[in-house]
């Protein structure tokens, strides 16, 4: 199939194909996955699932779970659909549509995303999908909440991904959604330097704490992923909100 390309992630494990330009997967959906706390026998919803990246990687990493995706561009949902046959992950399903409009079937125990988070008021990328993939109103973070949070059982948990600069307006979200935040994870490009993204918890009628996590380094000066990062990129290793 052309405009595609052929690799992997987590060293391997995972076959994944995805488009040649555009949108393209980053860390961001491995490093997501490895942040939700599923277990084997759960179920796990995701918004905004692309290619798939973060559920294949999920799935992989915790054998047992099943998946639910919601992507709305119907060529990435095909992409999604078509790396989940060549990984064999039966109890992954992909739905095409707007995560404002779709209702999954049943209750999850957890629910994850990598939201469009760019101000839509900033410049606008010339490819519409890339575009729409990444830039979004502060109200459109609520909306995604609020349709993450709504299947989820009492207690289910609900991370997302986000610039740093993004955490007020996702608390606010995740509170509106009944999901209160519990555990913001820094992720350090290298050691000394702002953290760029982090990630952000809430439970489903929660009412702990909120806890600032030490954080991740994620690249050595020399610009090599740091020890900590590769046992999450390439050794399918968890990333902790926990401890």
């Amino acid at each position: 199939m052309s405009g595609i390309t052929e690799g992997h992630l987590l060293n391997g494990r995972v076959r994944y194909t995805q488009p040649a330009s555009g949108f393209r997967s980053g860390i961001e959906p491995v490093l997501l996955a490895a942040s939700v706390p599923a277990r084997p026998g759960q179920r796990v919803l995701e918004g905004g699932t692309g290619a798939g990246a973060g559920l294949l990687c999920l799935m992989t990493r915790v054998p047992g779970v099943s998946g639910c995706g919601i992507e709305l561009n119907p060529a990435q949902a095909e992409l999604a659909r078509a790396n989940r046959a060549a990984n064999g992950l039966d109890g992954l399903t992909i739905v095409t549509g707007d995560i404002a409009m779709v209702v999954p079937d049943g209750v999850f125990d957890h629910a994850f995303a990598n939201p469009p988070y760019h101000p839509d008021s900033g410049s606008v990328s010339p490819n519409p999908v890339r575009s729409l993939a990444k830039q979004a109103s502060i109200e459109l973070l609520t909306h995604w909440a609020n349709a993450l949070a709504r299947p989820l059982r009492l207690r289910g948990t609900l991370t997302f991904i986000l610039p740093a600069a993004s955490l007020p307006a996702c608390i606010a979200a995740m509170a509106a959604s009944g999901c209160s935040v519990d555990a913001i994870l820094p992720l350090w490009p290298k050691a000394g330097t702002p953290a760029k993204l982090i990630v952000v918890r809430g439970i489903k009628g929660g009412r702990g704490r909120m806890r600032l996590m030490p954080g991740l380094v994620l690249h050595h000066p020399a610009g090599r992923f740091t020890p900590a990062a590769d046992a999450i990129l390439r050794d399918a290793g968890a990333l902790s909100l926990d401890h």
